[in-house]
């Protein structure tokens, strides 16, 4: 007490005040320590680069190829392991720096929507968003409104099922999960379903929180992929959602663009339309193999020829280019409402240049494009010849997308380009004039993108 009574005024009142904002002290503590490891972080990386760097040169001057370090020696792996600990424990303390000081703007929250039909690549294409960590990314979740407005008594109108899937993505783009518990079927018990569709398709739904211990005796319908996950608590799902930056979502079963209206000028989303589109002629192509049963008339017609092709076929085929097209053409003229939002990929452009065409979507949506989804997209796109999954993402993209057109019955190209000149002309495709220049692989049937489509 006598000692505290001899210490100057102002010492005591930096004492009290130090006691007083010892929450700010722990804080600063933290700052303090990243700062240090920072430091400490890039001198053994500096050390290290120049060991590893050591081999190599000493290669070049012997002109023989020189193993790393022996590893009894040690220092190499070790200062590799210490600058890995180092960095994981930097991220650590950031990341509770941040919490205690409060994060700071993480800039805005985007809302992606890729648009496309079934069979153009729009699996793959969506991997190029599932794959961002900070993307709250949802694989066809409108399959479940589908199957329940299609069923219900009488049927719905096209019109009719458009603003129900619109309503649905507003839902869904505000993390609203729960809105899907009105379709799924079972209907979900206390938030939990093993019935979502695809599940596995989506990280987000894959890890944790989301991902609780899987459960014995419970079916799971739709499961993780890689790891094995209890059936999907919708509540932990919408809140993952929420805490993701972004909200990706892909679908096929929404082609009229100008119901989407109320979605691009609603304030609380910053939504960027991405349609994806691909030759008529691959589609039907890709179709007759993964939905065999819909298209065993066409089949049939194009094997033998003897069974007439209904016209209410061909009707149907026109019917679903023309709403591509006109979707299309709307977002080309760039209405006001649609300036900036609007972005017309075609599947081939990406599967012969996957990662630049991922770049240009990444740019529109005013996201970065991480070295994760680099990868992904080099490993996915040289994938062996041989593969023969028709839902596969991985594939040697170059060699495959244009591998329908030599196998394809001259006669069967002729009905699509005749169904579908109008949306071919606008997308690019080439007609082809005899079999010979639809089997003949010097003949392109791309004419080159507009550089209006990817602005």
């Amino acid at each position: 007490m006598e000692i505290r009574r001899a210490l100057p005024q102002d010492i005591r009142e930096l004492l009290h005040c130090l006691k007083m904002r010892s929450k700010y002290a722990v804080l600063l503590v933290f700052i303090i320590s990243l700062v240090i490891i920072e430091k400490e972080n890039n001198f053994i990386s500096r050390v290290s680069d120049k060991l590893k760097q050591s081999p190599q040169t000493l290669a070049e001057t012997n002109s023989t190829e020189v193993s790393p370090a022996p590893a009894e020696n040690g220092s190499l792996a070790s200062l590799q392991e210490l600058d890995a600990a180092f960095s994981q424990l930097r991220s650590h303390l950031y990341n509770i720096t941040l919490q205690l000081a409060g994060d700071g703007d993480p800039g805005p929250r985007r809302h992606v929507l890729l648009m496309a039909t079934t069979r153009t690549g729009s699996s793959f294409v969506g991997e190029f968003f599932n794959q961002q960590g900070s993307i709250f990314y949802l694989f066809e979740p409108l399959w479940h409104v589908e199957k329940t407005v299609t069923f219900l008594p009488g049927g719905a109108s096209a019109v009719g099922s458009a603003l129900v899937y619109r309503d649905v993505l507003k839902q869904l783009l505000l993390c609203d999960l729960y809105i899907l518990e009105n379709f799924i079927s079972p209907a979900p018990e206390g938030h939990l379903t093993p019935f979502l569709f695809r599940r596995g398709s989506s990280h987000s739904l894959c890890e944790e929180p989301v991902c609780t211990p899987s459960t014995k005796k419970v079916f799971e319908k739709y499961y993780c992929k890689n790891r094995r996950c209890g059936p999907l608590n919708i509540t932990l799902a919408a809140e993952a959602c929420q805490r993701k930056q972004h909200v990706a979502l892909k679908t096929v079963r929404i082609r009229q663009l100008e119901f989407l209206q109320p979605l691009v000028e609603d304030p609380r989303l910053d939504l960027r339309i991405i349609q994806l589109v691909r030759d008529p002629r691959a589609v039907l192509a890709s179709r007759m193999v993964a939905f065999s049963g819909k298209y065993a008339t066409w089949k049939k017609w194009a094997s033998e020829g003897e069974a007439p092709l209904h016209e209410e076929e061909v009707q149907r085929l026109r019917g679903n280019c023309e709403s591509i097209r006109v979707s299309a053409e709307l977002g080309l003229r760039r209405p006001g409402w649609l300036r900036g939002r609007y972005m017309l990929v075609r599947y081939e452009d990406v599967a012969r240049a996957p990662l630049q065409k991922a770049r240009e979507m990444y740019r529109f949506a005013g996201l970065p494009l991480t070295p994760q989804v680099e990868e992904w997209i080099g490993k996915n796109t040289q994938a062996p010849p041989d593969g023969n999954d028709i839902y596969s993402t991985c594939k040697n993209s170059s060699e495959q997308f244009d591998k329908w057109r030599f196998s394809m019955p001259f006669k069967l190209a002729q009905v699509v380009q005749d169904a579908c000149a109008p949306a071919m002309h606008l997308f690019g495709y080439k007609l082809a004039s005899s079999p010979a220049a639809l089997a003949n692989r010097s003949f392109s049937l791309l004419e080159e993108a507009q550089p209006a489509w990817v602005t």
